[in-house]
């Protein structure tokens, strides 16, 4: 057996610095917002924001609410939005807040269902949109933009002053969801500017309890006005088509403290272009961030491809390093809208470094552009679950990394893991996944935490075989109820019934017990320990008991929805454990669901009712689907797929359809396929010569390609097609543009994916029923610079489209007892 690894955590450290920033909440709107030197308070308490990124404006106002409530779903508690000035006004006077601009409308939607809103408002906002957001018309005032220049300043007073008289009434102050504001974005050396500009927005009439920046590239800031925020992606369309995975991307692999990422716009930057050093000092702000890789996009000359499992190690490694805030840039793709006169995505033509689609900006986030759900959703809401009931517990605790640390980026034998963790318990975290580069299994794994207020902990007691591809939060010594869980082999998920470690005794030890949700890790067989001293009796169905010392063991679970651990506390209380496999774990959604607060599990049909044991819920069909908050307090006679209005909110019922993707990749949980005729109208020609651009890179073929040279296909689109359908492309090929009659409805660069189109978004372009789908692929030529995953060497890619289904969604009819 190898040895231990070992970490201790350090005593618990002086208070953190309160009251330095000059954020000011307004008293008696809610609970006040603070931000410490280590973690954010809202209402006195510790508060770990989760936020995800959506772009009202990419995409249709008739889709604001339903896609929000997915987001709710999937555990984002604030949405990031920025506000595209060009978006809004791409021509100077012609300032429009109407249909899909409307700004007001998207912020009171928030506010309805108690998502917290974050408007990035700019000027600049990058978002790869023409300018960066800033319109043609602005640009041409001034050669001195992103500056305090009068002639740059000018139109940004009233830029600022139309956003203000949009979200009048809707700051935090006045009750609304504005929780905060970023200003600019990703200006790293002007600190004087950023500073003007939030007094700018403030006397517009701007106001929130918290300005926000983004910090990474060395950022100077002005002092103590901006909190900063930072990021982390797990990939990069920006960077060189040959230069392989980025260092800068692998580094978020690891568990370390080092918050800066000075990849992020280094398009526009290069890395050895830093604002300063240091600027943002580490033990002044609390982590927090506002772009960790959601997905990310394809530019022309570079295509990646990210997986699930690359956006959850990301993400609960962040948590591990120290992060009081998640936020993930994209959560939400969309689509661009048409400018009245050209296109408005950033392209070499525009001189931006890299070609982007003309409409689409998918991102691969775990909404897709049309609001597909991805796998990448599932882990992402794994982890949220844990932040809504435990964020509040790992805020305040520090991140500690082990006795062996890994030798340098290149080091992949040495397990990667952290604590965070008070004087007396903590979390383990440990993530053995990284995209390109597999790591190694790692056998007869045990760790010591040494605590400076408690005996250490050795755990666990048989030890374990951790993965490669395997990611995971254990929990040590949580209280729960009047239980002491001395440590899991299993990731904490919620708690049921309870407000998360050290739940109040209610008074009723049946209906108030708390129930704690654990998911097991695959290849690791669950283990509970469980401070004897605090347990009367347990009753579990499957396992064996076993006392050591004052601690009791519950060893070899078979993992399940059946799998409860009933727990009778010494002190006469009742508190379970529910042990989940990994699988089903990741289709677990939690609300108050009728009075009762409830696990749904979509993949088994199954809900979890704390107050009834168990309740099934049988399904006619496969497909997840799932309750959204709120609730209300009686069940409403819902038809599927409808929105109910209650007294008390409202009622919804969506399905999510899950985008099977990759080479060979055929339909995912969320749909049932079914093929389209399609028939060859043109077969392709030769490739079009790779032309580029700036800084040499490789560029997107010109227009006229498509008629010429691209393969054309035709689809009949049924009429009868239901509301919410996916059309699926399997196709190869460099670019592929899709048409209604004559107009341009979407477009695509070949990564290996498939290429979804939704039919509700083609009605709306015109009559798909009538003149069908055109869609129109252009081969890749041999030799092009262009990185695609998969693709072996510089070899041709043939334009070829080889079927296209139809995927239908369906509900789980959802029931209460």
């Amino acid at each position: 057996m190898t040895a231990p690894h070992r970490l201790r955590l350090p005593a618990e450290p002086p208070p953190p610095l309160r009251g330095h920033l000059p954020f000011a909440d307004v008293p008696g709107a809610g609970d006040p917002i603070e931000v410490t030197s280590r973690w954010l308070t809202r209402g006195g308490r510790p508060w770990f924001p989760v936020s995800g990124e959506f772009h009202f404006t990419r995409c249709p106002a008739g889709e604001w609410e339903e896609e929000l409530l997915k987001m709710k779903a999937g555990g984002v508690t604030a949405v990031a939005a920025y506000v595209i000035w060009i978006h809004h006004e791409e021509t100077e006077g012609d300032l429009r807040f109407d249909g899909d601009r409307d700004l007001r409308r998207f912020a009171e939607l928030c506010a309805r269902h108690g998502l917290d809103l974050i408007p990035r408002i700019g000027p600049w906002v990058h978002a790869e949109v023409r300018g960066g957001g800033l319109p043609d018309w602005v640009l041409a005032r001034t050669d001195a933009p992103r500056t305090d220049h009068p002639a740059y300043l000018a139109p940004v007073r009233r830029w600022y002053a139309a956003l203000a008289e949009q979200l009048r009434g809707l700051d935090r102050g006045s009750g609304g969801p504005v929780v905060a504001v970023q200003i600019e974005n990703e200006l790293y050396d002007q600190p004087g500017h950023l500073l003007t500009l939030k007094r700018t927005a403030q006397e517009a009439g701007l106001a929130a309890p918290l300005w926000t920046s983004t910090a990474w590239g060395g950022v100077q800031l002005p002092q103590d006005e901006l909190l900063p925020l930072y990021g982390g992606y797990t990939e990069t369309f920006w960077t060189e088509a040959d230069g392989g995975w980025p260092d800068t991307c692998r580094k978020h692999f690891f568990f370390t403290h080092q918050r800066d990422d000075e990849g992020i716009g280094a398009d526009l930057r290069p890395t050895t272009v830093r604002g300063g050093d240091p600027q943002v000092p580490a033990d002044r702000f609390p982590w927090a961030t506002c772009e960790l890789g959601g997905g990310m996009a394809v530019a022309y000359h570079r295509r990646p491809r990210v997986d699930a499992a690359d956006i959850g190690a990301l993400g609960l490694t962040k948590i591990g390093c120290g992060s009081v805030w998640q936020g993930y840039y994209m959560f939400h793709g969309g689509t661009n809208p048409r400018g009245r006169h050209t296109f408005l995505q950033e392209s070499h033509a525009t001189g931006y470094p890299n070609d982007l689609p003309l409409l689409t900006y998918d991102f691969q986030a775990p909404l897709g552009e049309y609001g597909q759900y991805r796998p990448s959703y599932d882990e992402l809401r794994l982890q949220h679950l844990l932040l809504a009931d435990f964020g509040q517990l790992i805020a305040p605790m520090r991140s500690v990394l082990p006795e062996r640390l890994p030798t340098g980026q290149d080091d992949r034998e040495t397990l990667r893991w952290a604590v965070r963790g008070d004087g007396r318990s903590g979390f383990l975290f440990v993530n053995n996944h990284q995209p390109h580069e597999p790591l190694p299994d790692h056998t007869d794994v045990s760790f010591t935490v040494d605590f400076p207020d408690a005996p250490p902990l050795t755990l666990p007691a048989t030890p374990v075989m951790v993965r490669r591809g395997t990611y995971f939060c254990w929990p040590l010594r949580l209280d729960l109820g009047g239980l002491r869980l001395e440590w899991a082999t299993a990731q904490v998920v919620c708690v049921l019934d309870g407000t998360g470690g050290g739940v109040e005794d209610s008074g009723d030890a049946d209906a108030g017990r708390p129930v704690l949700v654990l998911a097991a890790i695959d290849g690791i067989t669950p283990e509970l320990a469980l401070d004897a001293r605090t347990v009367k009796a347990v009753r579990a169905p499957s396992g064996d008991l076993t006392t050591v010392g004052d601690r009791l063991l519950v060893t070899g679970l078979r993992p399940g929805t059946d799998t409860l651990v009933e727990v009778d506390t010494a002190d006469g209380r009742r508190v379970d454990l529910l042990v989940l496999d990994a699988a089903t774990a990741r289709t677990a959604y939690r609300g108050p669901a009728w009075g009762a607060d409830r696990l749904v599990l979509c993949d088994g049909g199954v809900v979890f009712d704390t107050h009834r044991d168990e309740v099934r819920v049988h399904s006619r069909s496969p497909e997840p689907s799932f309750a959204v908050l709120p609730a209300p307090r009686a069940a409403p006679a819902a038809a599927a797929g409808t929105v109910k209005e209650t007294a008390d909110g409202v009622f919804a019922r969506y399905t999510l359809v899950a985008a099977a993707e990759g080479p060979g990749a055929t339909d995912g949980p969320g749909g049932t396929g079914r093929t389209l005729p399609v028939a060859l109208v043109r077969a392709p020609g030769e490739a079009p010569p790779t032309a580029t651009g700036v800084l040499g890179r490789a560029g997107a073929p010109a227009d006229e390609h498509y008629d010429t040279v691209a393969a054309e296909y035709h689809v009949p689109v049924p009429d009868d097609l239901p509301p919410g359908t996916l059309l699926r492309v399997h196709w190869t090929g460099d670019t592929g543009r899709a048409y209604v009659g004559d107009r341009l409805v979407a477009d695509q660069f070949y990564s290996g994916r498939v290429w979804d189109l939704a039919v509700d978004r083609l009605r709306t372009e015109g009559d798909p029923g009538t003149e069908g789908l055109r869609l129109k692929v252009l081969p890749l030529p041999a030799g092009a610079p262009v990185h695609i995953p998969d693709r072996t060497g510089d070899t041709p890619l043939p334009a070829r489209i080889d079927r296209v289904e139809w995927l239908t969604v369906h509900t789980l009819p959802f029931r209460a007892g």
